[in-house]
């Protein structure tokens, strides 16, 4: 792509309003490329990226594309799709009310019917819309945890998942025909479609379905408290009804239950990071709280931490937090006499391996698929179309995502602190907290620790290195990590394993991914990715121990020696 004829070319154009051309002017010669060198990438996640005027870039025109292409597509996907309409959310951040009814104007123009929520609302709860209202589709403004110069575009299909590549490949094929979004003619219809407005009603059916999740309803919860953060997000007011109509004592920390598009009240919305919890565990200490809980500003994603018994406050990561749960569920189920005999468990390639064990001794089976909730999803749907497939019994990422129930077809924040909450209380009143129930967890089924490091490639010449690192991971494939053989060797672009004999299987049931993945000889894992959001690769790791010593220092010792192999910059 030729730059600087591009970003002439939007810097001329009569389409830019003054203070878009100003923004223009302002650049660099570094943000100049950085917004020009390529179009803002609509993949199977949909499109995220920073805010701001420019071709790689969230404005106006790079959204308005998404809505008309999205449209378009879903006129070819269904003949009804116009009667059935699109139902349309959004979260807290810049723009994002903006670019919600923008896409319901376009949609409109196409002779589409468009749902949109009366404010914002969650990423469930608009996965739950578009079952409930039978729609064609939904479209989702957002971009979850990251920061406050990003935002985003998810679609939706009818079942309210979000699109998988099989699904997407007659979109992604759509957009790159409609060319430059800044040029984009835009063909209307003479009977436009109805704009309709979605109020309490939808809020009242969501909060009654997660309601009926609790495994133990009958628990005492006098005495114990809660400390509730989301995020300056959209799930605030679900989650507090939630919980205060269930006789929860839950306390909201009230600085960021302001929908802020500055997160003005915390220094990152993302659970996954130590500083998001600062303010929470300032409220839990104050309140002598048992257990403090928080969902992204999009509401798919959460995590919790909670109180040990040294009077400090621990985190769980995604696995740990994950595998427990999955022991409470099934041990629950198998208390009452409702555990199935063809249970399921759903996971990632990525997600640690504790998990599947912890659902193996329970009898219950595993599928693991590439990394993104919505091939969760679409398994559901696969097994629900199909009649008599297994039962789902729990699906969930290492990334905090988690769905137990699926009249939701994505990660639902709100369903995982409530059985998260029920979960600490269950094991409180059996005199443990969270982080007794784990170690008896790891003395029962064997040791894990993980990590996610995140290294981040900006620009240009961002993108070039990541493309060429991981082409030196296939062409030149590691043969150790930390003095550890490598058993396996799992090329998901390929779809194949390469053993350590040299032989070379075949890997079924997954569409093709950028990702390469180490199994070593002792059970640990490093797996490698590309994002398909952002500017950055992931590195997973897992370790594996049979004995707590063993596992001690692991993980950094793996990434420190990683981190040299490859000439990381971090």
């Amino acid at each position: 792509m030729d730059i600087e004829k591009t970003y002439r070319e939007w810097l001329n154009s009569p389409s830019l309003q003054e203070d878009e051309k100003k923004s223009l002017l302002a650049m660099d010669q570094e943000e100049k490329e950085d917004a020009f060198f390529q179009e803002a990438p609509f993949g199977t996640g949909g499109m995220r990226g920073k805010l701001g005027i420019g071709l790689n870039r969230l404005n106006r025109f790079t959204v308005g594309k998404a809505a008309y292409g999205f449209g378009l597509f879903l006129k070819h996907r269904s003949e009804d799709a116009c009667e059935k309409g699109v139902a349309i959310s959004h979260d807290n951040r810049r723009h994002s009310r903006e670019f919600a009814l923008l896409c319901s104007s376009i949609l409109n123009d196409l002779g589409i019917r468009s749902y949109l929520f009366d404010s914002l609302r969650p990423v469930p709860e608009l996965s739950f819309a578009v079952r409930e209202l039978r729609c064609a589709g939904g479209i989702m403004i957002t971009a979850s945890h990251n920061p406050k110069e990003y935002n985003g575009f998810k679609a939706y299909d009818e079942t309210g998942c979000q699109l998988t590549p099989d699904s997407i490949a007659p979109l992604l094929k759509i957009l790159s025909d409609l060319g430059d979004p800044l040029t984009l003619k835009k063909e209307k219809v003479d009977a436009k479609g109805k704009q309709t407005i979605i109020g309490k009603e939808l809020d009242d059916l969501y909060c009654e379905k997660v309601k009926a999740i609790q495994c133990h309803p009958e628990l005492d919860k006098k005495g114990f408290k809660i400390i509730y953060s989301p995020q300056h997000g959209a799930s605030y007011e679900n989650a507090m009804r939630i919980f205060s109509d269930l006789g929860y004592e839950i306390i909201p920390v009230k600085e960021q239950c302001v929908h802020d598009p500055d997160f003005g009240a915390t220094k990152s919305p993302n659970p996954e990071i130590p500083e998001a919890w600062e303010l929470s565990l300032e409220y839990a200490r104050k309140h002598h709280a048992d257990l403090a809980v928080m969902t992204d500003p999009d509401g798919d994603r959460c995590g919790l931490a909670y109180l040990d018994s040294d009077g400090s406050y621990k985190r769980l990561t995604g696995n740990q937090s994950g595998a427990l749960l999955i022991d409470y569920i099934l041990a629950s189920r198998k208390e009452k006499g409702t555990l199935p005999r063809n249970g399921v468990i759903y996971d990632t390639i990525v997600t640690s391996t504790q998990g599947r064990e912890v659902a193996s001794s329970y009898g219950v089976k595993t599928e693991s698929f590439l990394t993104g909730f919505k091939y969760i999803g679409s398994r559901i749907d696969y097994y629900e179309k199909l009649g008599n497939g297994p039962t789902f019994l729990f699906g969930y990422e290492e990334s905090y995502g988690c769905l137990i129930s699926p009249f939701v077809r994505d990660k639902d924040g709100v369903q995982a602190i409530l059985l998260y909450t029920e979960m600490a209380l269950y094991h409180k009143r059996r005199g443990k907290n969270l982080g007794q129930a784990y170690e008896e967890l790891q003395e029962r089924l064997g040791y894990h620790d993980t990590a996610t490091m995140s290294v981040y490639f900006e620009g240009l010449s961002g993108h070039t290195k990541m493309q060429e690192l991981m082409e030196s991971l296939r062409q030149a494939p590691l043969s150790e990590i930390d003095g550890t053989p490598i058993e396996e060797t799992r090329d998901y672009l390929s779809d194949e394993t390469r053993k350590a004999d040299g032989s070379i299987l075949k890997i079924e049931g997954l569409p093709s991914s950028d990702v390469v993945q180490y199994v070593l000889k002792d059970r640990s894992t490093v797996t490698v990715r590309p994002s398909g959001t952002e500017p950055k690769m992931k590195f997973y790791v897992e370790a594996v121990a049979e004995k707590k010593e063993g596992l001690q220092g692991k993980v950094d010792s793996i990434w420190a020696d990683l981190k040299k192999k490859l000439a990381l910059p971090y």
